[in-house]
């Protein structure tokens, strides 16, 4: 062993191997960096609160000649056994509307409100509807019916309406005790019904009535027309998960809000990661075969030696454990380092982002640890494994 020490170290170039070091430090450093990134700052565009329900509404652009026409667009069924198929989905509700001409009016003399306007109905499941109230139901034939209204609704009256016409500003308390008289046309009957409103949804943006109350007035009123859902809500495992975007961008669907915001910044940021790990893995892999051209050359330089070696005795296994020792050591030299900048790093951008943004960090370096050690073990094999078969290729030509 101290012979094949010796015939190393006469024909070792420093450089070569510094090269390799400082190389292979800039690729394994870049990999491992893009990684821990990408787990410590995905947390923040996701909400993934436990047992919390997460939905989407969905909507189909309206086209300029379809408008200019008269043309309305739908779901159709099979678009929506489509969309029960994506893995993303938990359940598909439709939004249903009113086919009748519907006249509302609101009025409370105590407080000097009178209003009155044509509206408009929907309805979703009622699994979808985020507002719990015990009025929520509805008795066929009955003259009564709970309506639940947007909160923007009550927003847009107070800091809108209300100032700029010197109306009092009401409270959701104050809105439930107004009278709302309804009246329904359609199919030749023209009645009157009350309105209750039983509460204010932050999710549905619209004037909503419980499902068994449209169908049954829909029958009732409009019994020839059946038009297509205009809107679809979707319960979602996590509206951030990146196969929600392509989805709808493919498929050209819109949604409201902002819900899909975090899946498209998390969509961006895995390629954005994606490509920063990609030129670490290049430099990494260059630098790989940059040690093995190195190795290569002192067995080349050594090569008439090693076979004296081989045949006084000496296995090629032993031949080559100096030269897989030096490769395994520089690896570990490598791996070592880039943990250790990757933590320093990690530390800064933590300590920075933290204040904003408190589950940055959170994650740990598990991840990162894991993808360190796999990437020492393969390498170091994948070297051991060269290397021995070049001095195999040596002992044979001996023989």
């Amino acid at each position: 062993m101290n012979l094949i020490w010796k015939l190393l170290r006469q024909h070792i170039s420093i450089a070569q191997l510094l090269g390799f070091v400082l190389a292979n430090l800039c690729g394994v450093f870049i990999i491992l960096l893009g990684l821990q990134f990408y787990r410590d700052i995905a947390p923040v565009f996701k909400d993934n609160t436990l047992n919390k329900k997460e939905y989407l509404i969905l909507s189909k652009p309206v086209s300029t000649l379809g408008s200019v026409l008269g043309g309305k667009s739908g779901f159709s069924q099979k678009e929506i056994d489509n969309l029960k198929m994506q893995g993303f989905t938990k359940s598909v509700g439709a939004f249903k509307s009113s086919q009748f001409q519907v006249v509302g009016g609101i009025g409370a003399e105590q407080f000097g409100v009178s209003m009155a306007t044509e509206m408009f109905f929907e309805s979703v499941p009622d699994a979808y509807v985020d507002v719990k109230s015990k009025d929520w139901t509805y008795m066929e034939g009955s003259r009564s019916i709970p309506i639940i209204l947007p909160k923007n609704y009550l927003n847009l009256y107070n800091f809108g309406f209300a100032k700029t016409k010197n109306l009092p500003q009401l409270t959701e308390q104050v809105i439930k005790m107004l009278s709302l008289n309804i009246r329904i046309r359609g199919n030749g009957r023209s009645d009157d019904y009350k309105g209750r409103i039983v509460g204010f949804s932050n999710r549905l943006n619209t004037i909503l009535v419980p499902e068994s109350f449209l169908d049954w007035a829909n029958n009732l009123y409009a019994p020839q027309k059946n038009a297509l859902p205009s809107r679809l809500i979707l319960e979602v495992n996590n509206p951030s998960d990146a196969r929600i975007v392509k989805f709808l961008q493919d498929k050209r669907y819109e949604t409201e809000g902002d819900h899909l915001d975090g899946g498209k910044m998390t969509w961006f940021l895995r390629i954005l990661v994606s490509i920063v790990m990609g030129i670490g893995l290049i430099i990494s892999v260059l630098s790989f075969f940059l040690l093995i051209l190195s190795i290569y050359l002192l067995l080349q330089k050594n090569t008439q030696k090693l076979e004296n070696l081989l045949l006084i005795g000496y296995t090629p296994a032993k031949v080559a454990l100096p030269y897989q020792i030096l490769t395994i050591f520089l690896n570990c030299l490598v791996i070592s380092l880039s943990v250790l900048a990757v933590l320093l790093v990690r530390n800064i951008y933590v300590n920075y982002l933290s204040g904003t943004f408190p589950v940055v960090g959170n994650e740990g370096i598990t991840w990162m640890l894991v993808a360190a050690i796999v990437l020492f073990l393969f390498v170091s094999i994948l070297n051991t494994l060269i290397i021995r078969r070049k001095v195999l290729d040596i002992w044979f030509k001996k023989n």
